[in-house]
């Protein structure tokens, strides 16, 4: 029986292994598939955090049962997907180049202000849960349609990031200063009727104000981050030039 060489064992071996250039062309192709998984898992986010925001505007018109608990999902899947990028992407942005790790740190940034943006949801709804009486009707028109232009903001977001395109981020930054105006409006028309000895009446809408504002913060923080993805450059000091071009 002839027996096989050291040297063609070796041969045979050497043949079977995988080449260091194909385990490098393996890994790359891998990292680039976790990198489009969280891509997917941030858009995701954006459409429900757009969704919460909805049904913020919904429960806000009519005290809707069906839209609190809506909102009380989407706070708890945008915590879900946060927990998951959280813990994928340290390992994927590792083994990526550069423009790749840019994308995923923006999806690290997107998900921070998407995760926030569900909890505020959550908390404007919460303030109002117990109320016992019937918004005023000048509150409930200036809440409402704070969520409107919020819920157009964060669809926006949602086109932009999907499209990687400017002018979404552009019309979100133009919005935000008319959700400030009608949020500041509804606190100093609350003060003007207030009198010195008055505890904190409304204060409850005061507080669900307050968080829809802050919503509109975070979507300029979003729209910003988009610029950044889009263009390869900062925004965050140009933002204002961006609103009114």
């Amino acid at each position: 029986m002839a027996r096989t060489r050291p040297s063609s064992i070796a041969k045979v071996k050497a043949a079977l292994r995988p080449s260091r250039s194909s385990e490098r062309v393996q890994r790359a192709k891998s990292a680039d598939i976790a990198g489009d998984e969280l891509s997917a898992m941030v858009l995701r986010a954006c459409g429900i955090a757009r969704d919460s925001v909805f049904n913020v505007r919904d429960f806000l018109s009519d005290n809707s049962r069906m839209a609190f608990l809506a909102i009380k999902d989407c706070e708890k899947e945008l915590d879900q997907i946060e927990r998951k990028i959280d813990e994928h992407l340290p390992d994927a942005i590792t083994r990526v180049g550069e423009a790749k790790a840019r994308q995923l740190l923006a999806c690290l940034k997107f998900i921070t202000d998407l995760e926030r943006i569900g909890d505020l949801s959550y908390s404007a709804v919460m303030q109002l849960q117990s109320r016992r009486e019937k918004l005023p009707t000048r509150d409930s028109q200036q809440l409402v349609e704070m969520a409107s232009l919020l819920h157009g903001m964060l669809e926006q977001v949602h086109l932009g990031f999907e499209k990687r395109e400017v002018s979404y981020a552009r019309t979100v930054l133009q919005t935000d200063p008319e959700v400030d105006r009608i949020c500041h409006a509804l606190f100093q028309r609350h003060l003007a009727e207030s009198g010195p000895s008055d505890g904190p009446k409304h204060f409850d809408i005061l507080l669900t104000a307050q968080a829809l504002e802050r919503i509109g913060d975070h979507a300029k923080n979003l729209a910003e981050e988009l610029f950044s993805l889009a263009e390869g450059r900062s925004l965050r000091h140009n933002a204002r030039k961006l609103s009114s071009t």
